[in-house]
């Protein structure tokens, strides 16, 4: 308790608000670029700039996933559903217990999905479990977002098993045919990881809660939101359009008729858009009226502007990281190269593992992950006979490891939750340590 107490005081008072970070970050990787890279100051600006719009398509992604997520959550039915589940849990202890398992299995399904699911039924939770500790609570939601990258919506993964030059072209020529997901997301080895992550956080975590008046509450008056009740003076023909449960029930067949198609005759994989129009759909059929859906919609919407108004500056970072100036040098391959320098057939996963840890933090993004490193460690690997599909789950569990101690994905959590980073780092920066240890351990068993 003392080391879960050091931690939260240390990020408490050390951990500036997400965007002074991404600010820090941007100086921190512009700074360092020049003397490692040879490039002058002109060329690290104009990196940066040329990759500050790199991420909009993405950025809209992420903020449609959170604003119709947490619509659809808004649904009356919905909300009646989570408040069933999270009433549940009797004691704090098995309140942190169920959302730390129940986020991490539906992240390690879709990260989309359970990024706002836990998070959604951590809030419930708080408001009908009495003396539960809110940071915890709202920390163990984000903490299961983890294992997302070695689960069924791993870009690294699919983007492996994806047959095409792209994939020759990227990896240099050391992949020439997919490698299928039974030899990374369900590998044996990848699968007692996650099990033995799931386990670990759900324990660690239910032990991490406070004692006494370390305990922080939160005011159920406030996670309350008032019901608005539709008042139906209008009957213009457009008012009853607005009104018609017939155009909400049309459009979503519409959804639906395409997800079923695109996914089940096509073959098509469940990716983030996909969630998107799930969230989507099933939330304007649950709100029942197109006005109904609006309003919620435009409630949510405020929660996006950290996405907003962040992820430039992280796609600022990346072009730093992939930018080559005149001196033909990568940062991102100086890191890669790095690591490979020092490696074995044996320790090669798992110093894959902790470079992707570090970019991770200046470049959190799996496809960013993927332009920096499958150039560099797929050769590297194919050079040490190191098996190609734990080279990239170990890319992957690299990507998703230090988000514990990266905002960038914690944003739609956080403002769905109303918290600021530093309320819940504390916690998630034990359950790095964790974890940490179990995968390190895990990957080193693989490549023996």
């Amino acid at each position: 308790m003392k080391i879960i107490n050091f931690c939260v005081n240390l990020v408490q008072k050390y951990l500036p608000e997400p965007f002074v970070l991404a600010i820090l970050l941007t100086l921190i990787a512009a700074l360092t670029a020049m003397p490692i890279c040879h490039q002058t100051p002109l060329e690290v600006v104009e990196h940066w700039g040329d990759g500050v719009w790199g991420l909009l398509a993405f950025s809209m992604q992420m903020s449609l996933i959170l604003v119709c997520g947490a619509t659809f959550a808004g649904a009356p039915a919905v909300k009646k559903g989570i408040r069933k589940l999270a009433a549940l849990p009797k004691t704090p202890s098995s309140a942190i217990a169920t959302v730390t398992l129940i986020s991490a299995v539906a992240c390690w399904l879709n990260w989309g999905f359970g990024l706002i699911v836990g998070v959604i039924l951590a809030k419930e939770v708080a408001r009908v479990c009495k003396g539960v500790d809110y940071r915890l609570l709202i920390a163990s939601a984000y903490s299961g977002f983890v294992v997302w990258h070695a689960g069924l919506s791993g870009s690294i993964p699919l983007t492996m098993a994806t047959k095409g030059d792209a994939l020759t072209n990227a990896t240099n020529g050391a992949l020439t045919e997919p490698i299928s997901v039974t030899s990374t997301i369900f590998a044996p080895q990848n699968l007692i990881i996650v099990l033995l992550v799931i386990i670990a956080i759900t324990i660690v975590n239910t032990l991490m809660h406070p004692k006494g008046e370390h305990v922080v509450c939160v005011d159920p008056e406030l996670l309350y939101e008032k019901e608005e009740t539709a008042t139906k003076t209008d009957n213009s023909p457009a008012a009853k359009l607005e009104r018609s449960r017939l155009i909400s029930i049309l459009i979503t067949l519409i959804g639906f008729t395409y997800l079923i198609v695109k996914i089940g005759m096509h073959g098509g994989s469940v990716d983030l858009n996909a969630v998107i129009m799930l969230f989507l759909f099933t939330g304007i059929l649950f709100h029942g009226t197109p006005t109904a859906y609006v309003h919620a919609f435009t409630k949510s919407a405020g929660s996006a502007a950290g996405i907003i108004l962040q992820f430039p500056f992280y796609a600022g970072i990346m072009g730093i990281i992939t930018g080559v100036g005149a001196s033909g040098i990568c940062y991102g391959t100086v890191i890669s190269d790095a690591c490979i320098g020092i490696s074995t057939p044996t320790t090669f996963p798992l110093l894959t593992f902790l470079c992707a840890a570090v970019l991770n933090l200046f470049v959190p993004s799996g496809g960013g992950h993927w332009a920096i490193q499958a150039p560099v460690m797929f050769t590297a690997g194919a050079d040490l006979g190191v098996d190609p599909g734990l080279t990239g789950i170990a890319i992957a569990w690299g990507d998703a490891w230090t988000n514990l101690i990266q905002p960038f994905w914690a944003l739609p959590a956080l403002a769905i939750a109303k918290l600021n980073a530093k309320d819940i780092m504390g916690f998630c920066l034990i359950d790095l340590l964790i974890t940490g240890l179990i995968i390190c351990g895990g990957l080193l068993v693989w490549a023996l």
